[in-house]
């Protein structure tokens, strides 16, 4: 009895921290859930705002505010909504860092699911660094590193809050992914320079290098000797990207890229940001038990 008191305790001072700081947003005929997330800012996700330029959110406490859409970003799914009149927002939430997440750790969902404002749902993050297919125009990409967790989301969840324990935001709701399965886009340094860029630019540069790829292990012989435990085994390699030009394969371990360690997608797509476009990347991988070094050069993502 102890422990579900205290764990309805957290719950309830998650909800209480951050329910109020959860909107539930209109755009044309759509709608969603979005984070307060700065002074007149707003965070959500793109494919809740479309091709929208401008919309409204509902508090729970009735307090409404028309927002214009300050950019998009398809690739991470996340948008930006700048509020007409920051004095009509309340406190932002506080941020955390996905990147310490563990799984089996309490996470709590706040959103406004099938326009009921205010829903609070808790579980625990049931996997890290998930895939999230999505579509750009007739593009088909990939949204990396995705949380997974139980908390219950439905329609409507979408742009929401993923809180910790301690109601700092480590993720914002962005899919079902079936029955008694969520995802969230984690927020981390990664997602913060993503917002920054919507904020400033309305948009991402981005770096294209052409490759994907799942974690693995590194060989038990190359662990010992070099003191890594994983790396990133490329399952694909795009004909004709910097990546094939540069001389990346299929089943190639990549163990640094701009000899910074590399143990997923994300230690990859980290560095594929503007400043990367043109540029020599040095790459280290493992091929067939002996170290390679190429140097590709990355492209602007279109």
């Amino acid at each position: 009895m102890d422990e579900l008191d205290s764990y309805s305790r957290t719950v309830a001072a998650v909800a209480a921290e951050i329910t109020g700081k959860v909107a539930a947003v209109r755009v044309g005929r759509g709608s969603g859930s979005a984070v307060v997330t700065g002074e007149g800012v707003l965070v959500t996700n793109a494919h809740v705002v479309g091709d929208a330029s401008r919309g409204r959110a509902d508090f729970a406490d009735g307090t409404q505010a028309e927002f214009v859409v300050a950019g998009t970003d398809q690739l991470s799914d996340l948008a930006v909504l700048r509020a007409r009149r920051s004095a009509d927002l309340p406190e932002p939430v506080r941020l955390g860092d996905a990147d310490s997440l563990v799984v089996g750790q309490l996470v709590v969902a706040v959103g406004n699911p099938l326009g009921l404002a205010g829903s609070v749902t808790a579980g625990v993050v049931s996997a890290l660094g998930r895939s999230l297919p999505t579509r750009s125009g007739r593009a088909a990409r990939v949204v990396e590193d995705v949380i997974q967790t139980d908390a219950p989301l439905n329609p409507g969840n979408s742009g929401g809050a993923l809180a910790d324990h301690r109601a700092r935001v480590v993720g914002i709701n962005t899919a079902v992914a079936g029955i008694g399965l969520g995802l969230a886009v984690p927020v981390n340094a990664t997602t913060r320079r993503i917002l920054a860029a919507l904020l400033e630019d309305g948009r991402v540069r981005r770096a294209y290098l052409g490759v994907v790829g799942t974690p693995a292990p590194v060989p038990a012989d190359i662990a010992r000797r070099y003191g890594r435990k994983d790396g990133l085994r490329l399952v694909e390699v795009i004909s004709g990207s910097p990546a094939a030009k540069a001389g990346l394969r299929p089943g190639d371990l990549v163990l640094d890229v701009g000899r910074r360690q590399v143990h997923d997608a994300q230690g990859v797509q980290s560095q594929l940001f503007a400043d990367a476009i043109g540029r020599p990347l040095p790459v280290t991988v493992l091929r067939n038990g002996a170290m390679v070094d190429v140097v590709a050069v990355p492209t602007e993502l279109s």
